[in-house]
């Protein structure tokens, strides 16, 4: 059986005990059955086969066979804290009990102990508060087999797992090595067996067994080694799956494509270009050539478009609009807010409906006499484009012929609501754009079924945004700063993590405006945009701050996505340190829209962690969404891989697609070569993965 096969409960380890305190706290962190435990990798290892004396603590951890001498007591009442002298053959030492006066009756006076932590000299004295003892073993070290069923030997290398209240280390070892002793034997290999000759891995028993308990610190690299493989190989075969089956789709032939066009079938694309006042970059138009093609095979295209923030995406989807158009067909263009919707229709309107093309604004707030006229427009054809929101997908929703859909900010959207408003067409072309760069490591895994474009650089005239770091206590300068660019006429944004006062010791949005108003900036005109506000409120507000009636625009990350103001040439972000480098990163491309210097202005409390020093220092020194991105994925992992919510990305035990992107690419390969060539996965070598994916498929719980 296949180890994601085993379903017995972890209650079967405990005596059939259920519900213990270990059991629940298991379960919290969701291993409910055997399977997930040893799926559970450790996060670390202490090699404690290696022994180095107390007197050798310089050099890194102790690992030393010592002596209990006495115990001894200092501080008194709550504070009261227990030390143990220890000595081996070349040194004295002190443990400090921090907590855990229990320790008195677990080291006792004269016996022998295989000490473990991490020494410092301090306070006059060779002392640890963070260490791990066990029975001392009789000899320097003792074979694994002496440690007896679901027992550990002591002077191996230790698993460290990560532990959540009520779950004890000891405890969670001995589980873990029970299971290995009763399931191993039956354990099946997942990989195929060419592939992990030419790669030299381990079976899948072998790289279980010593990933939990290496006997050294070489076959543990070999474990390491084989379950990534296995991982980002499995998570190619999904992508590759996924490729296979778009493939298969075949869109209309070219005399069923010809018959359904119109009279209306100008060259509209080169009409837009000419009447623009600019050319398009160099990515603009690579992105443009690179759809052109899609939408002229015969396959339905199915392309990534990325671009940082400001980057000029969205004239590259009206442009593969007007292609579909172009070919007698319909488009839709989907965004997840209605502010950034609306904003596009107005563009599209400025845009394309000069050259004859209609254009329709469609979100859950069209009124229903409105809104049943648009409908039947959309069913007869009457209307070429329809921009909106999840509307665009509504049950009562039909297209005459709709040949494009255009998804923007595509991580905000799940894979269900893609599926909905891809089933309006027959097979048509999808675009997905995002302007939250994604790695190449991540776009490879997550995207890989995709093409990908991406536009580099600025439209002409835009500047690279100067960013400041500035102390909470010295927000009176940036104020000041303010205060000089409104002087000459421009706008400035302040965002707060808060929309109201809440128990965190932060401020909000709704108490610093009525300040800014007070105390601040009284002379000017301010005005507040949050999730709470009506959608019709916040619309006629965020229309005043681009008409510049609005001179701050006070606001929660709201304004991540869709507000364009050119005049707008200051960012605060208050609180910075709250802030996901993503988001950060969004809100500092909401200036720099124009042709004047932007600034950003990143403020920051004193309590701050070190995962927030390094995001606002990466936000300091780099200015390209695409290092900014990689870096994030650095500092929050991979996440989810196209789950409905399409919140993250991928959910692995221990690969890594950045850290690991060597390994990523050879198992890339490996899994889209053995596609190739066998399909159907019937070859003998590779009939193990077909019935991993038919008995136990991988990422199941997170929609691939």
């Amino acid at each position: 059986m296949f180890v994601r096969e085993i379903r017995d409960p972890v209650a079967r380890l405990t005596g059939g005990k259920a519900g213990t305190a270990a059991e629940k706290a298991l379960v919290h962190v969701g291993v409910t059955t055997i399977g997930s435990l040893l799926c559970r990798y450790p996060r670390d290892w202490e090699d404690r086969s290696r022994f180095a004396p107390l007197k050798d603590f310089r050099n890194g951890q102790v690992c030393s066979i010592a002596r209990v001498l006495a115990h001894d007591w200092f501080y008194v009442g709550k504070t009261r804290t227990l030390k143990i002298f220890i000595e081996d053959e070349t040194a004295r030492a002190c443990l400090v009990c921090y907590n855990r006066p229990f320790m008195k009756n677990q080291l006792a006076v004269g016996n022998d102990y295989l000490i473990y932590g991490d020494f410092e000299f301090k306070y006059g004295e060779i002392q640890s508060s963070s260490f791990d003892f066990e029975p001392a073993p009789i000899r320097a070290t003792v074979p694994a087999t002496t440690a007896g069923a679901g027992r550990v030997a002591p002077g191996q290398i230790l698993p460290i797992y990560p532990l959540t209240k009520d779950l004890r280390m000891t405890k969670l070892r001995v589980l873990v090595k029970q299971a290995l002793d009763a399931y191993l034997p039956a354990i099946e290999d997942e990989i195929p067996q060419s592939i992990r000759e030419r790669y030299h891995l381990l079976t899948k028993a072998q790289a279980l067994k010593a990933i939990h308990f290496p006997e050294s610190m070489k076959e543990l690299e070999k474990a390491k080694k084989t379950i990534m493989y296995e991982e980002l190989f499995y998570l190619e075969v999904m992508v590759g799956k996924r490729a296979q089956a778009k493939r298969s789709v075949m869109r209309r032939t070219p005399a069923e494509t010809m018959s359904g066009m119109t009279q209306k079938t100008p060259d509209f694309q080169n009409m837009l270009l000419d009447r623009l006042p600019f050319a398009l970059t160099e990515g603009q138009r690579e992105a443009v050539s690179d759809i052109n093609k899609d939408m002229d095979s015969p396959y339905p295209m199915a392309r990534l478009l990325q671009g940082d923030v400001g980057s000029g995406k969205t004239l590259v989807a009206f442009l593969a609009t007007l292609k579909a158009i172009e070919k007698g067909g319909q488009a839709a263009i989907m965004a997840p807010t209605e502010l950034l919707a609306r904003q596009h229709a107005e563009n599209a309107a400025k845009l394309l409906e000069p050259l004859g093309v209609n254009v329709a604004f469609l979100t859950g707030n069209v009124k229903s006499k409105g809104r049943k006229q648009l409908l039947k427009n959309l069913a007869s054809g009457a209307i070429d484009a329809a921009i909106g929101t999840h509307a665009l997908f509504s049950r009562d929703v039909r297209y005459r012929d709709l040949r494009l859909v255009v998804i923007d900010e595509q991580h905000r959207f799940g894979v269900m609501q893609r599926q909905a408003i891809l089933a309006k067409g027959d097979a048509p072309d999808l675009l997905m754009m995002s302007a939250t760069p994604i790695p190449r490591t991540l776009a490879i895994t997550v995207f890989g079924d995709l093409d990908v474009s991406v536009i580099k650089g600025l439209p002409p005239g835009r500047q690279p945004i100067v960013t400041h770091l500035a102390r909470e206590s010295n927000e009176g300068k940036v104020y000041d700063f303010v205060r000089a660019q409104l002087k000459s006429g421009a706008q400035a944004y302040f965002v707060y993590p808060l929309i109201e006062e809440g128990e965190l010791d932060l401020k909000d949005a709704v108490s610093m405006e009525e300040r800014l108003v007070t105390e601040i900036f009284p002379e000017y005109t301010i005005a507040l945009a949050h999730s709470k506000m009506d959608e019709e409120e916040k619309r006629l507000t965020m229309e005043a701050f681009r008409r510049g009636d609005i001179h701050i625009l006070v606001a929660t990350s709201v304004v991540e996505v869709g507000v364009d103001v050119p005049n707008a040439t200051c960012m605060v972000i208050e609180h910075a340190e709250r802030f996901g480098l993503s988001a950060l990163h969004q809100l500092r491309g909401r200036v720099g829209r124009g042709t004047a210097q932007s600034f950003c202005f990143l403020v920051y409390s004193d309590k701050y962690t070190e995962d927030a020093k390094t995001r606002l220092m990466v936000m300091l020194e780099h200015s390209d969404g695409f290092v900014i991105a990689e870096e994030d994925l650095k500092l929050r992992g991979p996440g989810q891989i196209n789950g409905v919510e399409q919140s993250g990305y991928i959910r692995l035990g221990l690969a890594d697609p950045v850290e690991h992107a060597a390994i990523l690419e050879k198992a890339r390969a490996d899994a889209f070569a053995m596609l190739e060539a066998d399909p159907g996965l019937l070859a003998s070598d590779h009939r193990c993965v077909a019935e991993v994916l038919s008995r136990a498929p991988p990422f199941s719980d997170v929609g691939v």
